[in-house]
């Protein structure tokens, strides 16, 4: 619901930019996570622990950031979680670059690291959550979907930007890479900062917390549990499915993956860019979405080759392309304007769920058959295109 008395207009690019900038530099310590804890003595579940931590407390911290947006304002909330990020992201780096360059006990850098990485995490959380209900304060029911594929799409482009801008910069320099992303999202506070409407209409806080088990948000949390899971379980398996499926060696493998992976990711980008466009509704592109992605899985259950891996995954990826605005705005659409930013929340628990229960899923369904994680997403995302609507109070 729109907020017609809302004293200022929402300028969409520079929070699509804030977003991207502290997206990019969240992400990127993805792509050095292993170097460096080569370098530094780290075993391998040491550095997915740190990684993986930043999507638990994500998950933790979502609803806690969504109620301080409806509590002191979108605008507070926001800045307060970019700075949140600056300031936990030049500790990471910090403890890095002193860890590489004192060599210590392997224990104290790993404490250091998972300390720093998920103070990131929990702060970033306070991005994607403040500006999804942002967006609905400012946009009309019938909007949304565009304004949040918009903001998607501004998070995938991190995504993919960021892990590439560090591969980039660290061939000649594997501290180089920390020292300029951690200027990103220092440029997304100052963003924010300057252009924020400074002025809003505080709602009238209910008594009654929005509950997580809400059932206005079951098909939304539900659509975006399944997504965000499968995205990961694809990302965690594309690998090994190369290894095993495709008989190809390990570096032949490391490179299919990449391209499948590349690919995924600009698929994403140009689904939720062509949202506007298109004009669907949020029911609408669950049903395409759903069934596109889980023809690519499909496919991908039945290739036989890299090319065939890697347009299989630019498939499936223009589906969830267009889930993600989908189960934003239909979770922005069920609740009223006061609940905008619990709901918000909400969502951003099983974003964060998503992050950590996929990529295991797909690894423990790997013990299974090389294929069977792609048959499994396949019937999931097909499914979720199916679920009848239903009736409720969703503005769709």
């Amino acid at each position: 619901m729109s907020e017609t008395s809302a004293p200022a207009v929402l300028s969409l690019p520079p929070l699509l930019f804030a977003n991207m900038a502290c997206t990019m530099a969240v992400v990127s310590f993805v792509s050095l996570a292993g170097p460096i804890s080569r370098l530094l003595g780290l075993q391998p579940w040491q550095a997915g622990f740190a990684v993986t931590l930043g999507g638990i407390l994500w998950m933790l911290l979502a609803r806690f950031w969504g109620a301080m947006a409806d509590r002191h304002g979108r605008r507070h909330t926001l800045l307060l979680g970019a700075a949140g990020v600056i300031l936990a992201y030049w500790s990471m780096c910090a403890v890095i670059v002193l860890s590489l360059r004192l060599l210590p006990p392997a224990l104290l850098a790993f404490i250091g690291l998972v300390l720093t990485r998920g103070a990131v995490g929990a702060f970033y959380s306070a991005i994607p959550t403040t500006a999804q209900a942002l967006i609905a304060d400012h946009y009309a029911p019938a909007e949304r979907a565009g304004a949040l594929a918009a903001l998607g799409a501004s998070g995938a482009f991190g995504m993919v930007a960021g892990p590439a801008l560090a591969g980039l910069l660290a061939q000649s320099n594997l501290t180089l890479p920390l020292y300029v992303t951690a200027l990103l999202p220092v440029i997304g506070f100052f963003a924010l900062w300057y252009t924020l409407p400074r002025h809003e209409h505080l709602r009238h806080r209910s008594k009654v917390l929005l509950r997580l088990a809400d059932p206005r948000l079951r098909r939304a949390m539900t659509v975006c549990l399944v997504v965000v899971s499968a995205i990961g379980a694809a990302q965690m398996t594309a690998g090994f499915y190369a290894l095993d499926r495709l008989h190809l060696e390990p570096v032949s493998a490391a490179r299919a993956a990449s391209l499948a992976l590349t690919l995924t990711g600009l698929a994403m980008i140009l689904a939720q860019l062509l949202v506007r466009r298109l004009g669907w509704s949020a029911q609408r592109l669950i049903r395409i979405g759903g069934l596109v992605a889980a023809a690519g899985f499909f496919m991908t259950a039945l290739t036989s080759s890299v090319m065939l891996l890697a347009v299989s995954f630019f498939i499936s990826a223009l589906g969830m392309g267009w889930l993600f605005p989908a189960f934003a705005a239909l979770a922005t659409n069920a609740v009223e304007p006061h609940e905008q930013g619990a709901a918000a929340g909400s969502i951003g628990v099983m974003q964060g769920l998503g992050i950590v229960v996929g990529p295991l899923a797909g690894t423990l369904l790997l013990g299974i058959g090389s294929t069977v994680p792609f048959w499994v997403l396949a019937v999931l995302l097909a499914g979720t295109a199916l679920w009848p609507s239903g009736t409720g109070p969703v503005r769709d």
